[in-house]
């Protein structure tokens, strides 16, 4: 094992979203950061509320300025320095630049509003960070068990949770381990009931054993952009529409 990454990544509109002729409410991003102490991945998905007049807005925002913040704090400090309040901190920077687009359409906040969830790895730390629905599952080396670090927040009412853009502040879970990873899966709520185990509050393995396997016998480094397709056509498919008409997102990742 190096410390190098391989992933894969796709969104894929909601069939109600086509009929109802709203855009796709969900993004994702993926990056490799640099350090001296080895390389860190970082992934993130944003779910616009489907409430929110500018949600598909609002989620790329969210990805977007979250990285970014990511980036200025890895300029500076490995990321076994990153503590819970820097995080507020990035969270405060990426509702600054959400304020910002607000004020210049002349509208609110909430009309951007968005979840968030991501997963920062490094060589020696894991964490997570999640706000509202959607999740992060993972996998430590020579395990076969994915854990579920932060469990999709759902509110007392169907199809309800909290956002970034949550006034005064947003619910947020923050978890870290000095541990490293081999895989994850990142995803939005739109495939929460395809992956999770309700009942027992559990990943799926099944599934997340077989959508990792083209993954890790693949020989690139870096974005697989062959799998991502694959990925497009597998979250388009009628098997998956069949089980869920929302907008489906889904970061894949094997350490190399």
């Amino acid at each position: 094992m190096t410390n190098s990454w391989r992933w894969a990544g796709a969104r894929s509109i909601g069939t109600s979203h086509v009929k109802s002729g709203t855009a796709c409410q969900d993004f994702i991003c993926a990056k490799l950061f640099i350090r001296p102490e080895g390389q860190i991945m970082a992934a993130v998905v944003s779910d616009g509320a489907g409430s929110a007049s500018h949600a598909e807005i609002g989620s790329k925002l969210v990805c977007l300025s979250f990285l970014r913040a990511c980036r200025e704090f890895l300029i500076a400090k490995p990321l076994d320095e990153l503590v819970e309040e820097d995080v507020w901190e990035w969270l405060d920077e990426v509702r600054e630049a959400i304020n910002a687009k607000a004020n210049s359409l002349a509208l609110r906040p909430r009309d951007f509003a968005s979840t968030l969830v991501a997963v920062l790895a490094g060589p020696a730390t894991s964490i997570m960070v999640h706000i509202g629905d959607g999740a992060v599952v993972w996998r430590k080396p020579g395990t076969e068990e994915w854990e579920v670090p932060s469990w999709p927040y759902h509110g007392e009412y169907a199809s309800t949770t909290v956002f970034v853009t949550d006034d005064p502040q947003p619910k947020l879970s923050y978890f870290r381990m000095d541990e490293s990873i081999q895989e994850f899966a990142l995803f939005s709520d739109g495939i929460e009931r395809l992956v999770l185990e309700q009942a027992t509050r559990s990943a799926h393995a099944p599934f997340f054993n077989r959508m990792l396997a083209p993954l890790r016998s693949s020989d690139v480094v870096g974005p697989d952009k062959h799998l991502s397709t694959a990925l497009r056509d597998y979250l388009d498919s009628p098997g998956v529409c069949e089980r869920t008409d929302d907008d489906k997102s889904l970061i894949l990742g094997v350490r190399t």
